[in-house]
């Protein structure tokens, strides 16, 4: 599959991100579509996955950050008949390795994607890290 990643926001096809985060991402299913919205609308940087020559959306990442020093990774999905083509891997080098935060420390959760993350040199925390839980139920 031959596809472009670009980091575009008005590129971004929120239909395919709230259909995807609203059915399919485990982490996501509780946000209303207002939420996703915002999110979009509030991001630091966003890249999404584009199929040529359609230029359909084919996978999404989103991050937040303080424009300075560290920046979360979070919503980085692929839709199902990408998926195995190199689109995740793709989406992860851009917005960590090539863009604006690469110095950055970089944060996120998974529960399913450790050997993704770990290949863009992600770890457990250390030390210094904590963490105050979600009150979020799924």
């Amino acid at each position: 599959m031959d596809f472009e990643v670009d980091d575009s926001p008005e590129r971004i096809d929120r239909d395919v991100v709230w259909e995807f985060v609203s059915t399919d991402a485990y982490w996501s299913r509780w946000r209303t579509r207002s939420d996703v919205e915002r999110q979009l609308d509030h991001a630091w940087r966003v890249v999404g996955a584009y199929e040529k020559p359609s230029g359909r959306m084919i996978g999404f990442a989103r991050a937040f950050s303080d424009g300075v020093a560290s920046a979360y990774l979070a919503d980085v999905f692929t839709v199902a008949a990408a998926r195995g083509q190199g689109v995740g891997k793709a989406l992860v080098r851009a917005m960590v390795e090539e863009g604006p935060g690469a110095k950055f420390r970089w944060m996120l959760h998974t529960e399913d994607a450790h050997g993704l993350y770990e290949s863009f040199g992600f770890a457990p925390p250390d030390r210094t890290y904590l963490e105050r839980p979600s009150r979020f139920t799924t």
